[in-house]
C-alpha cells in the first residue's frame, strides 16, 4: 500500500509536529483542528518550525516551500474523506478520541485506509470497536519533538490486522525516516512503562527531602550517562501529560510506581508543568 494522503486530527504540540513530519516527507497532508483560532495557531507551529530548520541547516528553503505547500488546514472533519492514513492527536480523552475514530470510520472512503491514534497510554483497542475496520485501526506513538525524535511506536491492539502494521512499520522506516519499536497494547506501551516509574522515583526523592532537584539530575547525568536527569526531562515531558499517562498505568495496573507522587499532582493543580509553561521543577522563562 503505497500512502500518499494523509491527515491529522488536532493541531497542538504533538499534531503539528506529526504534519510536518508528514508534509517533509513529501505527503498531502490535511491538517484538521476544531475552531479557526486552533488552525491557526497549528500553521503558525508549524512555519515556525520549519523556518527553524531552514536557518538551522537541517532543511532548504525549497524544502521548506514544499512542505508548507503539501498542507491543507481546515476546521471540518469531511475534508479528510480522501486520505489514506489519518492520525488522530486530540487531547487526551478517551470519549472524545471515540467520536473522533467513529465519524472517521463514517467519513474516510477508502475501505483500505488505517486509522492511528497518537495517544501515549489509552487503550487502542477502545477507539478500535468504535470503528467498524477494528482491523485497521493501531496506534502510532510519535515523541515530541516528532520532527527530531527518531523513535515512533507501533502499538498492536488485539483486533489490529498484522500486514497493516507490517504496513505502516515500512511506511515509518523507509518513507518518514524513523526507528520503529512495537508494543502491545497495554498501559505505557513500552517506553512510558519504563520511564513513568522512573521519573515518578525521581520527583518521590526530592518531595522527601532525600536529594535536591539538581543533585538528582546530575547524577544521572554523570553516574549513569543520562542524556538529561529525570526532573529536567519531566519538565520538557510536561508534568500534566506525566501525570496524566501515571495515573492511567496505576489505574489499570495498579503498580505503586506508577502512582503520582502527591508534589507532581500539586505542582499541576498550580499550572507549573514544565518547559511549556515556563516553569516547572526548573524555571525557564529566565532562559
Amino acid at each position: 500500500m503505497m500512502i500518499e494522503r494523509a491527515g491529522v486530527v488536532g493541531s497542538g504540540l504533538m499534531g503539528s509536529g506529526i504534519a510536518e513530519v508528514l508534509a517533509r516527507a513529501g505527503l498531502s497532508v490535511v491538517v484538521r483542528d476544531i475552531s479557526t483560532e486552533a488552525v491557526e495557531a497549528g500553521r503558525t507551529r508549524i512555519t515556525k518550525s520549519l523556518d527553524r530548520g531552514a536557518e538551522r541547516g537541517k532543511i532548504t528553503a525549497e524544502d521548506r516551500d514544499a512542505a508548507l505547500s503539501r498542507l491543507t488546514f481546515t476546521t471540518e472533519l469531511a475534508d479528510l474523506a480522501d486520505c489514506q492514513l489519518v492520525i488522530e492527536a486530540a487531547s487526551e480523552n478517551e470519549e472524545i478520541k471515540k467520536v473522533i475514530f467513529a465519524e472517521l470510520d463514517a467519513i474516510v472512503k477508502d475501505e483500505e485506509a488505517i486509522l492511528a491514534s497518537n495517544t501515549s497510554s489509552m487503550p487502542i483497542v477502545r477507539f478500535a470497536q468504535s470503528t467498524n475496520r477494528p482491523e485497521r485501526v493501531l496506534g502510532i506513538h510519535f515523541f515530541n519533538p516528532a520532527p527530531v525524535q527518531p523513535l515512533v511506536e507501533l502499538v498492536v491492539s488485539a483486533l489490529t490486522d498484522p500486514a497493516v502494521v507490517d504496513t505502516i512499520e515500512a511506511f515509518a522506516k523507509e518513507v518518514l525516516g524513523k526507528v520503529t519499536i512495537r508494543a502491545q497494547d497495554r498501559p505505557g506501551f513500552v517506553v512510558n512503562a519504563l520511564l513513568i516509574p522512573f521519573l515518578f522515583s525521581a520527583i518521590r526523592m526530592v518531595e522527601s527531602g532525600q536529594a535536591s532537584k539538581e543533585d538528582v539530575d546530575l547524577g544521572m547525568v554523570n553516574g549513569c550517562a543520562h542524556p538529561m536527569g529525570p526532573i529536567a526531562l519531566a519538565d520538557r515531558v510536561g508534568l500534566d501529560t506525566c501525570l496524566f499517562v501515571g495515573q492511567s498505568i496505576y489505574e489499570e495496573t495498579g503498580d505503586p510506581a506508577s502512582k503520582p507522587p502527591v508534589l507532581l499532582s500539586r505542582m499541576v493543580d498550580a499550572g507549573l508543568l514544565g518547559v511549556k509553561s515556563g516553569r516547572g521543577f526548573y524555571d525557564y522563562a529566565k532562559k
